[in-house]
């Protein structure tokens, strides 16, 4: 079958990159989306303890957007200057700023001081993801560039589960202050880390054409848009329900007989699942059809909601949410993998970030729609299933994913 490779080039100082020093900065680069993971899981945990400070945590819908905001704003505007100054810097200042902000999130009491210090905290996360997708791609081997870049974004799911299965322990040793301390110092820790570790200037990938003064522009354009526009919608619809599901999770499934306690750590299993599948996920992608692997993830997402409208809650619901929660999470990991074969590497940068900054236009609507569906009152099982709405229609979406690897393919002919 025919199948396109990846074009994204080694990089230019790959004498310089021993395996040891390639491992391990793979190694800490899928630990920065490991500390993603769990700040990003942080509020949605806190807020159902926070109701002594006197607020409801049926109120945060506009925090968790807020994070998302900042995310976009951070991926469009900060991301794509990796394009042209290099990696490193990006992502080692976005930990040292993660570090700062989450851990100024503990002095919060107030709703407005929980949305500026998300809003700014997902500025710092834009500026350093789509950056470390881009030099994951470009320390991986080509033949398994997206299994690599997929493993290392497993990191985000590791995350999620670790702060869900922890959380108890961690409220119970310092307070909900706690679920944000753990993610800050961590997030600290590898800013100081990973600078003599990841590759520098003169080790970036060798781009030619030059990347130009505003690359993401070029996305915009033809050829680009089409790709461009295939997985930014991808995106959007899976961050819309990836969002808001993690976000309102531990709050619905006390809603439908599971404790508190439990419904954390249902939070944490489903992204162990989602580890796992976005693992075979990015292997297809490898070494099967990208588009058929992305249909089939979404299809078998929206089968798994739908079902869990039909059914009471209890054991089963663990298993559809392990499939549905966890597809999303999987999805996340994929999807950027699958740019690798969908742009050249001067764009690659400004793709991910760009379609990190697009898929916020999803994402956003996923925690108000939440608080809007909690405040009439929505049966949790009706809450869960309307999530097969997005993983739907992202199904049908992924019959253009032939069309848009096919544009790469004749640039390259061409070239």
């Amino acid at each position: 079958m025919n199948q396109v490779r990846p074009i994204v080039r080694p990089l230019a100082g790959k004498e310089s990159m021993n395996p040891v020093r390639r491992t391990a900065s793979l190694v800490l680069i899928a630990l920065v989306f490991v500390m993603e993971g769990y700040d990003l899981m942080a509020m949605s945990l806190a807020a159902p303890r926070l109701e002594p400070l006197g607020l409801d945590p049926a109120q945060f819908g506009w925090v968790y957007t807020a994070m998302l905001v900042g995310i976009g704003l951070g991926g469009a505007v900060l991301a794509p200057f990796g394009d042209r100054i290099g990696r490193r810097p990006l992502i080692v200042f976005g930990c040292i700023a993660v570090a700062a902000l989450t851990l100024a999130t503990t002095l919060a009491t107030t709703l407005p001081q929980f949305l500026a210090w998300r809003l700014l905290t997902g500025m710092a996360f834009g500026a350093c993801l789509p950056n470390c997708s881009a030099l994951s791609a470009e320390l991986a081997p080509e033949r398994i560039r997206a299994t690599v870049m997929a493993l290392v974004s497993a990191g985000i799911p590791l995350g999620l589960a670790a702060a869900g299965l922890f959380a108890p322990e961690v409220v119970a040793i310092g307070g909900w202050q706690a679920l944000f301390v753990v993610p800050g110092l961590f997030a600290a820790l590898l800013g100081v880390v990973l600078w003599p570790v990841l590759p520098g200037e003169a080790a970036r990938s060798e781009r030619a054409p030059r990347a130009s003064r505003l690359p993401q522009l070029e996305l915009f354009r033809a050829p680009w848009r089409v790709p461009f526009a295939v997985v930014a919608t991808l995106l959007s619809l899976n961050a819309m329900n990836l969002y808001l599901l993690n976000s309102w999770l531990p709050t619905v499934l006390p809603r439908a007989g599971f404790s508190l306690d439990d419904a954390a750590r249902i939070a944490g299993v489903v992204q162990l699942a989602g580890l796992a599948i976005g693992v075979v996920a990015s292997v297809l992608i490898d070494r099967w059809r990208p588009g058929a692997t992305m249909i089939g993830l979404f299809a078998l997402m929206a089968a798994c909601f739908a079902a869990i409208g039909a059914i009471a809650p209890g054991a089963g619901w663990i298993a559809l949410l392990m499939v549905g929660v966890g597809g999303a999470s999987a999805a996340s990991m994929a999807l950027p993998a699958l740019c690798a074969y969908l742009f050249p590497p001067r764009l690659l940068s400004s793709a991910v970030g760009m379609g990190v900054m697009v898929a916020r236009l999803g994402a956003f609507a996923g925690p108000p729609l939440g608080q809007a569906m909690l405040d009439v009152d929505v049966a949790p099982q009706m809450f869960l299933a309307s999530a097969a709405l997005p993983a739907g229609i992202a199904a049908l979406i992924g019959l253009a994913i032939p069309v848009a690897l096919a544009v790469l393919r004749r640039q390259e002919a061409t070239a």
